[in-house]
């Protein structure tokens, strides 16, 4: 453990409610349910008020209800929360050296060595205190040696506190707390961890790291170490363009509109599925074309924190329209996401429901399986070959060789006559 380092966790309080309480100020003290609008939605965020009954971020809205029949249910609007976080963003942007974007609603910030020019708390603070003042929006934060230490620390105080943990107070810090408070202990593990009488941080730093490992393997030494107090993880810096993208350059030229929103399609669908992987969300999108005469234009547009195909594929589909303008050839098509941070989408917000997405975990778990070609959306696949009496032929594989056999039996994409695709990654 690094007793030089100064972390500092920023986490907004309830963000989502605290959004929708400075719009209308009659939901002080209320109750306040974001999502879960219907008996099949799903609680996105809710008020501390409503946590009180027990209720909770991803609980079934019926339960919900149960839980607390007079709290109040609101849709929520992902593109004021999307605005609030940029415009938060921005302020410990031109504040601060060095800082992390985890989440919409929550930084980290490294500020070693500049405690010896103000300390690091009297900063944290004042920062704290300009965000509340400039954004009208309640905020916690943490102060300690890492990562993990400051996140736990910003969670006991919440909310609207502040919390310092030096280094000599780590462990008596950290050992009387559940262990489920220690990042990145789920439900099935905290149940694993309960079942063999592990229930204080203290009587996990105890066990043998070796015994750990034989438990839990890799994961199992890293939550040793936390609850150890140790975490030597680094506060990336965080960079808005950020993005990962794809384009395509066809072997013919081509006018074929319907063909050009279909291989969007695709694109975004891959992007998307990659986002997820990755447990990212995107804040951005764009769309290049590239005319015969080599003219390239591209149109992006600002969106709320997303990281599903119908959302997205509407947008790239709406600024190709944009971007269209010459009735001329294209040669080259290339779509990019980028303004990205960790998290996952909300369900029940904006333009997710509970069934949208249950069937994405469903597909995605199929492709990371089978291929990422393996579950397609029907638009982006080439129609199925026919004989001469225009009689689908199907598919046969004895006829094939032993090479092809190997190969996914999915229908190839529409943009089979493509002569490169290329993806790139920025960090």
């Amino acid at each position: 453990m690094n007793k030089d380092r100064h972390i500092i966790h920023m986490d907004q309080d309830a963000f989502f409610v605290s959004v929708e309480v400075k719009k209308n100020s009659k939901l002080i003290g209320k109750p306040v349910i974001i999502g879960g609008s219907s008996d099949r939605g799903v609680v996105a965020s809710c008020s501390y008020e409503a946590r009180k009954f027990g209720i909770h971020s991803a609980m079934p809205a019926r339960t919900a209800k149960m839980l607390c029949p007079e709290a109040i249910f609101l849709k929520g609007n992902m593109d004021e929360y999307s605005k609030a976080s940029h415009e938060i963003t921005e302020i410990i942007t031109q504040r601060v050296p060095l800082f992390e974007k985890a989440s919409i609603d929550e930084h980290y910030i490294d500020m070693s060595g500049m405690d010896r020019f103000f300390g690091c708390m009297k900063f944290a603070s004042e920062l704290r205190q300009t965000i509340i003042k400039e954004m009208g929006l309640p905020i916690s934060f943490g102060l300690s040696v890492n990562k993990t230490v400051a996140k736990v620390g910003t969670n006991e105080c919440k909310p609207n506190g502040e919390l310092e943990i030096p280094f000599h107070e780590v462990r008596s810090f950290l050992n009387p707390l559940t262990v489920n408070k220690i990042p990145g202990i789920g439900n099935a593990t905290y149940r694993k961890l309960s079942e063999m009488g592990v229930r204080k941080i203290q009587t996990l730093a105890d066990i043998p790291q070796e015994l750990m490992f034989k438990i839990l393997g890799d994961h199992g030494l890293s939550l040793w170490q936390k609850a150890n107090g140790i975490d030597l993880s680094p506060v990336v810096p965080y960079r808005e363009r950020k993005s990962i993208g794809t384009q395509t350059t066809f072997e013919s030229d081509s006018m074929d509109i319907s063909k050009m929103k279909a291989i969007l399609t695709g694109m975004v669908t891959n992007l998307t599925f990659d986002l997820r992987s990755q447990q990212k969300l995107t804040a951005c999108i764009t769309v290049t074309i590239r005319y015969s005469n080599f003219e390239t234009v591209t149109q992006q547009a600002r969106i709320p924190y997303t990281a599903l195909d119908s959302f997205l594929i509407l947008k790239a589909h709406d600024l190709f329209k944009k971007l269209y303008s010459k009735r001329m050839l294209l040669r080259l098509i290339g779509v990019k996401l980028s303004h990205l941070v960790s998290g996952f989408e909300q369900i029940g917000l904006y333009h997710t429901s509970e069934e949208e997405y249950d069937l994405y975990q469903a597909m995605d778990k199929v492709r990371q399986h089978y291929g990422v070609e393996s579950v397609v959306k029907a638009c982006i696949v080439a129609p199925p070959s026919k004989d001469e009496k225009n009689r689908i032929i199907k598919y046969n594989p004895r006829k094939k060789t032993e090479e092809e056999r190997k190969k996914s039996r999915i229908r190839t994409f529409i943009n089979s006559d493509i002569s490169s695709v290329n993806k790139s990654t920025d960090s």
